[in-house]
């Protein structure tokens, strides 16, 4: 894959052997994860691996757009002449991709100017009495639960529908945790350049397996840029990190001792997953980091279990 895309977890996985195929479709496409799990980097993999890869891919953060001026930011405008004066994003993107980044920002005021574009890939400049057709393919994403703000009339209904068309979710890093210390080694590696490489101890690496990577990805990398500054060529122990990176005292490992009479393995393992989602409040994600295993791996032990 062109886009450094790293990983090999079966979350991520799965994710990249379906990116080719969407690809090369020109359906819309809703990319869905919290903040930091790189959420733009599939968006440019989506783009450079499709048929568009020679267009422009133009990235719109919808959090930043100027609101006194927004529809003529992505549109445009034009005179009475029917000459356009300003080109707007969209039009910008004839023929490659357009990224929509928080898309739970776009205002409500233009959502509808967006719904009719991505329909038709049409849009009314402002002063101008023609439309405007455009071909470009729409990528959007968001960290907010875009379901909750339909429900909440804070997102149209149609609009969310309409960008969905093939909806994908980054994991989270803590759902990924096979993949933690080949990102901590590839990155520890890029950031060291003509130093020596950070290393971890056993134990230091006990500590960011179980952390919990509040950030994801951009906050793994802002980990290894630091420490490859800080500390060029040291072997880091638990010490070394943040306080928020160790251990709370009621996660520390205990040693469980076998009865005499033995126990039934499999019971054991149901009652402790069926505990974690208890206190979890149903949350699998939350729940598999009680037990100290991915999300994956609890869903195929749930579904072994028939839980």
């Amino acid at each position: 894959m062109a886009m450094e895309i790293l990983g090999s977890s079966p979350a991520i996985t799965h994710l990249l052997r379906t990116l080719p195929m969407i690809a090369l479709s020109e359906a819309s496409v809703l990319i869905e994860g919290e903040t930091g799990t790189g959420k733009e980097l599939i968006a440019k993999a989506l783009h450079f691996e499709s048929r568009r890869k020679s267009k422009p891919f133009v990235t719109i953060n919808c959090a930043v757009l100027p609101v006194e001026r927004v529809e003529v930011d992505l549109f445009g405008k034009g005179d009475e002449s029917g000459e356009i004066t300003h080109r707007g994003r969209l039009l910008a993107a004839e023929g490659g991709t357009v990224f929509f980044d928080n898309v739970e920002s776009l205002p409500l005021s233009i959502q509808a100017k967006v719904l009719r574009f991505l329909e038709a890939g049409e849009c009314q400049l402002q002063g101008h009495h023609k439309l405007q057709v455009v071909d470009v393919r729409i990528v959007a994403a968001s960290s907010a639960d875009l379901q909750h703000l339909v429900d909440a009339g804070r997102f149209r209904s149609d609009l969310y529908y309409r960008l969905q068309v093939v909806p994908l979710r980054v994991p989270a890093l803590r759902d990924r945790v096979d993949d933690i210390l080949m990102l901590l080694r590839h990155f520890g590696r890029k950031f060291a350049g003509n130093n020596a490489v950070v290393r971890y101890s056993k134990e230091t690496e006990r500590c960011l397996l179980t952390y919990a990577w509040p950030g994801n990805i951009r906050e793994l990398i802002n980990f290894c840029q630091r420490m490859a500054l800080l500390n060029p060529g040291k072997t880091l122990q638990p010490e070394d990190l943040a306080s928020e990176m160790m251990p709370e005292s009621g996660a520390q490992s205990h040693v469980f001792t076998l009865p005499r009479t033995g126990i039934k393995l499999a019971q054991v393992e149901v009652d402790l997953i069926e505990q974690a989602l208890n206190l979890s409040a149903g949350n699998r994600s939350k729940a598999a980091r009680l037990l100290g295993i991915s999300r994956d791996t609890l869903l195929y032990r749930m579904q072994k279990h028939e839980l």
